[in-house]
């Protein structure tokens, strides 16, 4: 890991770590452009406290994930928070981010270089809209119908009545938008050459296409804890 601790200039920083792209990014910390200066320096001119910025920086570019919690055990209830807490905040925090980026590589690059990216802007708009319709829907509709289900089975009572017959009639719809999204970031890697970075990359290109890739992997994981975990169980426990 790059020492903060030797001087780096911010665009070394942000190189080093989507990380601590995303602390510039919300302290409103100029890593592309403006970028080839020591922190300290950035840090004076913006009013910031240096000793504050590098341990956020620290942290964020040391942050692990240590939950190890079985969800195939754990109340369908908590699972649900986790993935709304987890990966739908995750969505609603990045797709934007990611977009600005995309915004300002496909413009600039294509100006200056050629034609980039083809079929990029496009290929992740139609995915951006796509996830944020899809986890609206689960949260206004699937998942509080299997909360439901899970809270009245906990006092064995009758099931609650629902207006789609049963969980697996959305469910099947949430898998036929899986399939969905699957296909698109199988595009978006086809595209990008698999995330490749030309050698004459800038730093914003450089976290466009680390973002991207963190959305492939967190969208993995994600679909994977509902298509084979909580939508399983979700059927056997309100059928």
């Amino acid at each position: 890991m790059l020492s903060l601790h030797t001087e780096p200039t911010v665009a070394e920083i942000a190189a080093s770590s989507l990380a601590a792209v995303k602390v510039f990014e919300r302290l409103g910390v100029d890593y592309c452009c403006g970028g080839k200066r020591p922190l300290a320096d950035v840090c004076a001119q913006k009013g910031l406290d240096p000793a504050a910025v590098t341990r956020e920086l620290e942290a964020a570019m040391s942050r692990t994930d240590t939950e190890g919690r079985d969800w195939n055990t754990a109340p369908l209830a908590d699972l649900i928070t986790h993935i709304e807490e987890r990966h739908h905040g995750f969505l609603r925090r990045e797709l934007p981010a990611i977009a600005t980026r995309l915004e300002k590589v496909y413009r600039v690059y294509n100006q200056r270089y050629g034609e980039t990216l083809p079929g990029l802007p496009e290929a992740f708009s139609g995915l951006q809209d796509e996830l944020l319709s899809h986890i609206g829907k689960e949260e206004r509709i699937l998942f509080p119908a299997i909360k439901a289900c899970e809270k009245a089975a906990a006092v064995s009572a009758s099931l609650p009545y629902l207006p789609f017959g049963t969980v697996a009639n959305p469910i099947r719809m949430m898998e036929m938008e899986h399939e969905g999204a699957g296909a698109a970031l199988v595009r978006i890697r086809e595209i990008t050459d698999n995330f490749a970075i030309p050698g004459h990359a800038c730093v914003t290109y450089r976290a466009l296409m680390a973002g991207l890739e963190e959305l492939e992997s967190d969208l993995h994981l994600h679909i994977h804890l509902e298509n084979n975990i909580l939508f399983p169980r979700a059927i056997e426990l309100c059928e």
